[in-house]
């Protein structure tokens, strides 16, 4: 860059020398200028595109988990922090690591912690230090059972909905880490999400949310999840470098995983430099069929929204890098598929051939064995690096809906409901993630309340904002 800055000050000093008659002379040097910095631009978005992931052993990951995963808080107020106010134009920090004693909590509710349940979770923490999960999971269960009926807070005209929150949040954090301990990350998914939603702020939740996904080999999906825990590490003032670097090694190791081991699909990254124009995508579809030759069926560039990798993704200091995500298919079907639902304004994948008209199961199984089970995943690996999104702000729940309406109607109600809380946890995080507008909170609590009643299994209604938008 300096030295195309430098050329031009040298072709400019040398233009008020000149005489007028040379002017033409001058207008083909600065093409030629021109030519040059665009060859300078394109050399380095070919070095650094492609500049490989360098492989993270298993073990690294191993011990990020048992620093940042699996942690033993002595305290059960791990969590409890003050209720964090969070505006849309200066959001509030605290620290989230905070562990202060409940009995020293200067009048907060935390100090009135039901008796009972503190008992249960006093219990259940002694059976986790011993190691003994399994019954650490009896009594966790318990406790939340006791949350579910009320009995969390002595004083319940005292306290906030943050205070219950954050002691349900707690519960189900230790019910994550004690199934994973016992090697049953099924169980522990659901719990993942239902402490994101109480409590969205918490970078941890987000790690632990990502190493379920690890432990299912959903990779994508942890490489999102541990993308949000950098952030709202940063955002809620975490400033420790080694932790950061940490959780960013994680991120970077789940991108890893899910390339090598997706067979469908193939994908380049690009740094963003200027602005994208036809011939440019051109150039990235050249590029990309010269790298990834079986991956050439169809060829497209994600349009909505530039992509973070964890290698420069230093948020408390400068804007990061943002890159193009280019992609590939072996099937010409599914790279149509999937860049006709990319130019659309909200992210829906239908099965229905016509608006309005019913489908049948076999129909319906059809669409998911042909199309929609190979839809999904790539669905996902757009969004490990992609933070926020310029369509909709709701985009990324909105399609894990209308991926639950499918497997609602292929019968799959455990799936449903996973993907549903999934879903809840992405509405709940949200807000930490960008600025949105009245319109946008207005659709976000909509969707939320649409979420809890199909969990509770209430029939669909058409005054709800789901229907509307699958309508649209």
């Amino acid at each position: 860059t300096e030295r195309i800055k430098m050329a031009k000050k040298e072709k400019q000093k040398q233009s008020h020398e000149v005489d007028r008659s040379s002017r033409k002379q001058e207008s083909e040097d600065n093409e030629q200028l021109a030519v040059e910095e665009e060859a300078m631009a394109s050399e380095t978005e070919n070095r650094l595109s492609q500049t490989p992931l360098s492989h993270i052993p298993l073990q690294s990951l191993t011990d990020i988990e048992m620093e940042l995963v699996y942690t033993d808080e002595e305290d059960i107020s791990f969590e409890f922090a003050e209720p964090m106010v969070f505006t849309s134009t200066q959001p509030a920090r605290r620290d989230s690591e905070k562990a202060d004693v409940p009995g020293a909590s200067n009048g907060s509710a935390l100090s009135q912690i039901d008796k009972q349940l503190q008992m249960t979770l006093q219990e259940a923490s002694t059976c986790y230090r011993e190691n003994n999960y399994a019954a650490a999971v009896e009594k966790f269960s318990t406790a939340l059972e006791l949350c579910s009926k009320g009995a969390v807070i002595d004083d319940h005209l005292g306290t906030s909905p943050e205070d219950t929150s954050s002691i349900t949040s707690f519960i189900g954090t230790k019910l994550v880490t004690c199934y994973l301990k016992l090697r049953k990350p099924e169980d522990a998914l659901n719990h993942s999400h239902r402490s994101i939603i109480l409590n969205p702020a918490n970078f941890r939740n987000h790690l632990r949310q990502a190493a379920v996904f690890r432990c299912l080999e959903r990779y994508s999906e942890a490489a999102r999840s541990a993308m949000i825990a950098d952030y709202m590490y940063w955002l809620t003032g975490g400033t420790e470098q080694h932790t950061s670097k940490l959780i960013k090694l994680y991120w970077q190791a789940m991108i890893e995983e899910a390339i090598m081991t997706e067979e469908s699909f193939s994908v380049m990254y690009t740094p963003f430099v200027t602005e994208v124009k036809a011939d440019k995508l051109n150039k990235l579809k050249d590029m990309f069929a010269e790298k990834h030759p079986d991956y050439v069926e169809h060829i497209y560039t994600d349009p909505h929204g530039l992509h973070i990798l964890p290698q420069a993704a230093e948020w408390p200091s400068l804007p990061p890098q943002q890159h193009l995500l280019t992609l590939g298919f072996r099937s010409k079907h599914i790279g149509k598929i999937l860049e006709s639902w990319s130019s659309r304004k909200l992210p829906i994948f239908s099965d229905r051939r016509a608006p309005y008209s019913p489908v049948t199961t076999e129909e319906t199984q059809r669409y998911w064995d042909n199309t929609g089970k190979k839809i999904i995943p790539v669905m996902d690996f757009i969004r490990s690096t992609k933070l926020t999104d310029d369509r909709c702000a709701c985009s990324r729940a909105i399609e894990k809906l209308h991926y639950a309406c499918l497997l609602g109607r292929l019968q799959r109600v455990e799936e449903q409901s996973q993907v549903i809380n999934q879903a809840m946890a992405e509405l709940a995080t949200l807000p930490y993630l960008q600025d949105i507008s009245q319109r946008d909170t207005r659709q976000l609590r909509l969707l939320m309340a649409d979420a809890i009643n199909i969990l509770e299994g209430k029939r669909s209604e058409q005054t709800r904002v789901w229907n509307k938008i699958q309508k649209v």
